[in-house]
């Protein structure tokens, strides 16, 4: 039952169309994966899937599934070949088309979906941070940076204006999925009617003026900022953007490519609206496949800063004796080699990014990529490690024969060998984590709290 309120306001909004509108709330939701390239190439995937797989039309790495079909309980969604995100909501990281070498920031990340596609959009070279205010969800995001393989990220948990106040001018792209009062979401999570009210609407509206605000300093001339909500309320999508662009006169709004079923935004359905607004875009769940979005890319004045992500501000990273465990290791194990600083938190070993900020004062979740832990005389590497591994990257490998295994690995058993020492275990090809041979038998080292009950 849509509230009555959202229901007046809607039929306002849409007239003719909105029979059409409500209509779709009676359509069952399109479910959707997007593929990782950085665990290679997508079209070998697409001839290995046993899903039955339709292209999304605004992301090339994204897919439609059947209804029938469960990516989320396959090997390959541990291994992290692909993520479950709602169709429209991959837009908003495609408008933002992050680079590798840049300083990227995600200002409200969990749980981790456009943070995991700009990741592979800057292929493990520049920095991502992704940023998310609330712990538990934050945590959440860090599990899906590691299970995606995203080597450059660093999770933090901070307010955006304590951000800004560390960052000024430091970003070459930001983007701003705001909370909303999630009417686009209405039909896929029926809990957000029980929350949502007219009161609400304007509580986010204040709420995403506050984050613009923040985002707007920590972003570099030339910069692109992107912002997006899963509502239709024009209070939170062209009303932030027009009271945006009056108090912040040096962002202009760029033509986004649109797709069939997406509309251009609405300057009618507010007060004194700013210029351009015809230039942002809305997803409509009666026009295309995916829930409701709104979308605007921004673009700050100024002469664009080059890709080099340094920073004046680095954190300085451990000397090679300091790490002679990993580097004895990594000499045995993987045929790589790794860019950026090694920091130590106790027995913990992890890569900083190059070119990456000082973590001094900044509350961490993941500082860069976790290596292992050091012990005396000796390294034990990460499940993060291995799932950031491509199989050829790893001196002792191991094939998984067919899925069955596979599932029976993920559940932490163990199984005869012939390999000895630390192995990469894999299906097809696609890392799922750690084993140890040694008499015979492979020791299962995969994370006793990610184990599957199948």
């Amino acid at each position: 039952m849509l509230p009555e309120a959202f229901i007046h306001r809607m039929q306002k909004m849409l007239r003719e169309e909105y029979p059409s509108f409500a209509e779709s709330y009676e359509e069952p939701c399109t479910q959707a994966l997007r593929l990782n390239p950085l665990k290679g190439e997508g079209g070998r995937f697409l001839e290995l899937s046993p899903f039955l797989l339709c292209p999304v039309p605004w992301d090339s790495q994204g897919f439609y599934y059947d209804s029938a079909d469960r990516p989320g309980k396959h090997p390959y969604h541990e291994a992290g070949v692909y993520y479950i995100q709602e169709p429209s909501a991959m837009l908003p990281a495609v408008l933002l088309s992050a680079q590798p070498g840049e300083r990227v920031l995600d200002l409200c990340a969990a749980p981790g979906g456009k943070s995991t596609r700009i990741g592979a959009d800057m292929k493990g070279k520049g920095v991502l941070i992704c940023n998310e205010i609330h712990p538990l969800r934050a945590k959440s995001l860090s599990e899906n940076i590691e299970r995606m393989g995203i080597e450059n990220a660093v999770v933090i948990s901070h307010a955006p204006d304590e951000l800004a106040e560390r960052f000024p001018g430091y970003f070459h792209r930001i983007l701003v999925d705001a909370p909303c009062s999630g009417e686009g979401l209405f039909r896929k999570k029926p809990e957000a009617v029980q929350q949502w009210s007219p009161e609400n609407v304007e509580a986010c509206a204040g709420r995403q003026d506050e984050i613009l605000k923040a985002a707007a300093k920590m972003l570099m001339p030339g910069g692109r900022l992107v912002y997006s909500t899963c509502t239709f309320a024009p209070e939170e999508n062209e009303g932030t953007i027009s009271r945006f662009l009056h108090s912040h006169p040096e962002f202009s709004l760029l033509q986004p490519p649109a797709f069939p079923g997406m509309a251009a935004g609405r300057p009618d359905w507010i007060k004194a609206p700013a210029a351009g607004l015809e230039r942002t875009l809305r997803l409509w769940p009666h026009l295309l496949k995916g829930e409701g979005h709104f979308a605007a890319v921004l673009q700050k004045e100024g002469e664009a800063v080059a890709r080099d992500a340094g920073s004046v501000c680095g954190e300085k990273g451990l000397a090679r004796k300091e790490i002679e465990e990993f580097a004895a290791f990594r000499q045995e194990f993987i045929r790589r080699d790794f860019s950026g600083s090694f920091i130590r938190f106790g027995e913990q070993l992890y890569l900083l990014p190059e070119g990456a900020p000082s973590l001094k004062g900044l509350k961490v979740l993941r500082p860069g990529l976790h290596l292992g832990t050091i012990k005396k005389n000796r390294f034990e590497p990460s499940h993060a490690l291995a799932l950031c591994l491509r199989r050829e990257e790893a001196a002792n490998g191991e094939e998984l024969r067919d899925v069955r295994q596979a599932m029976d690995y993920l559940s932490g058993n163990t199984f005869e060998t012939k390999k000895a020492g630390w192995c990469l275990l894999c299906l097809d090809g696609y890392s799922l984590g750690w084993g140890k041979g040694a008499g015979g038998l492979m020791k299962n080292h995969y994370p006793k709290g990610l184990r599957k009950s199948w």
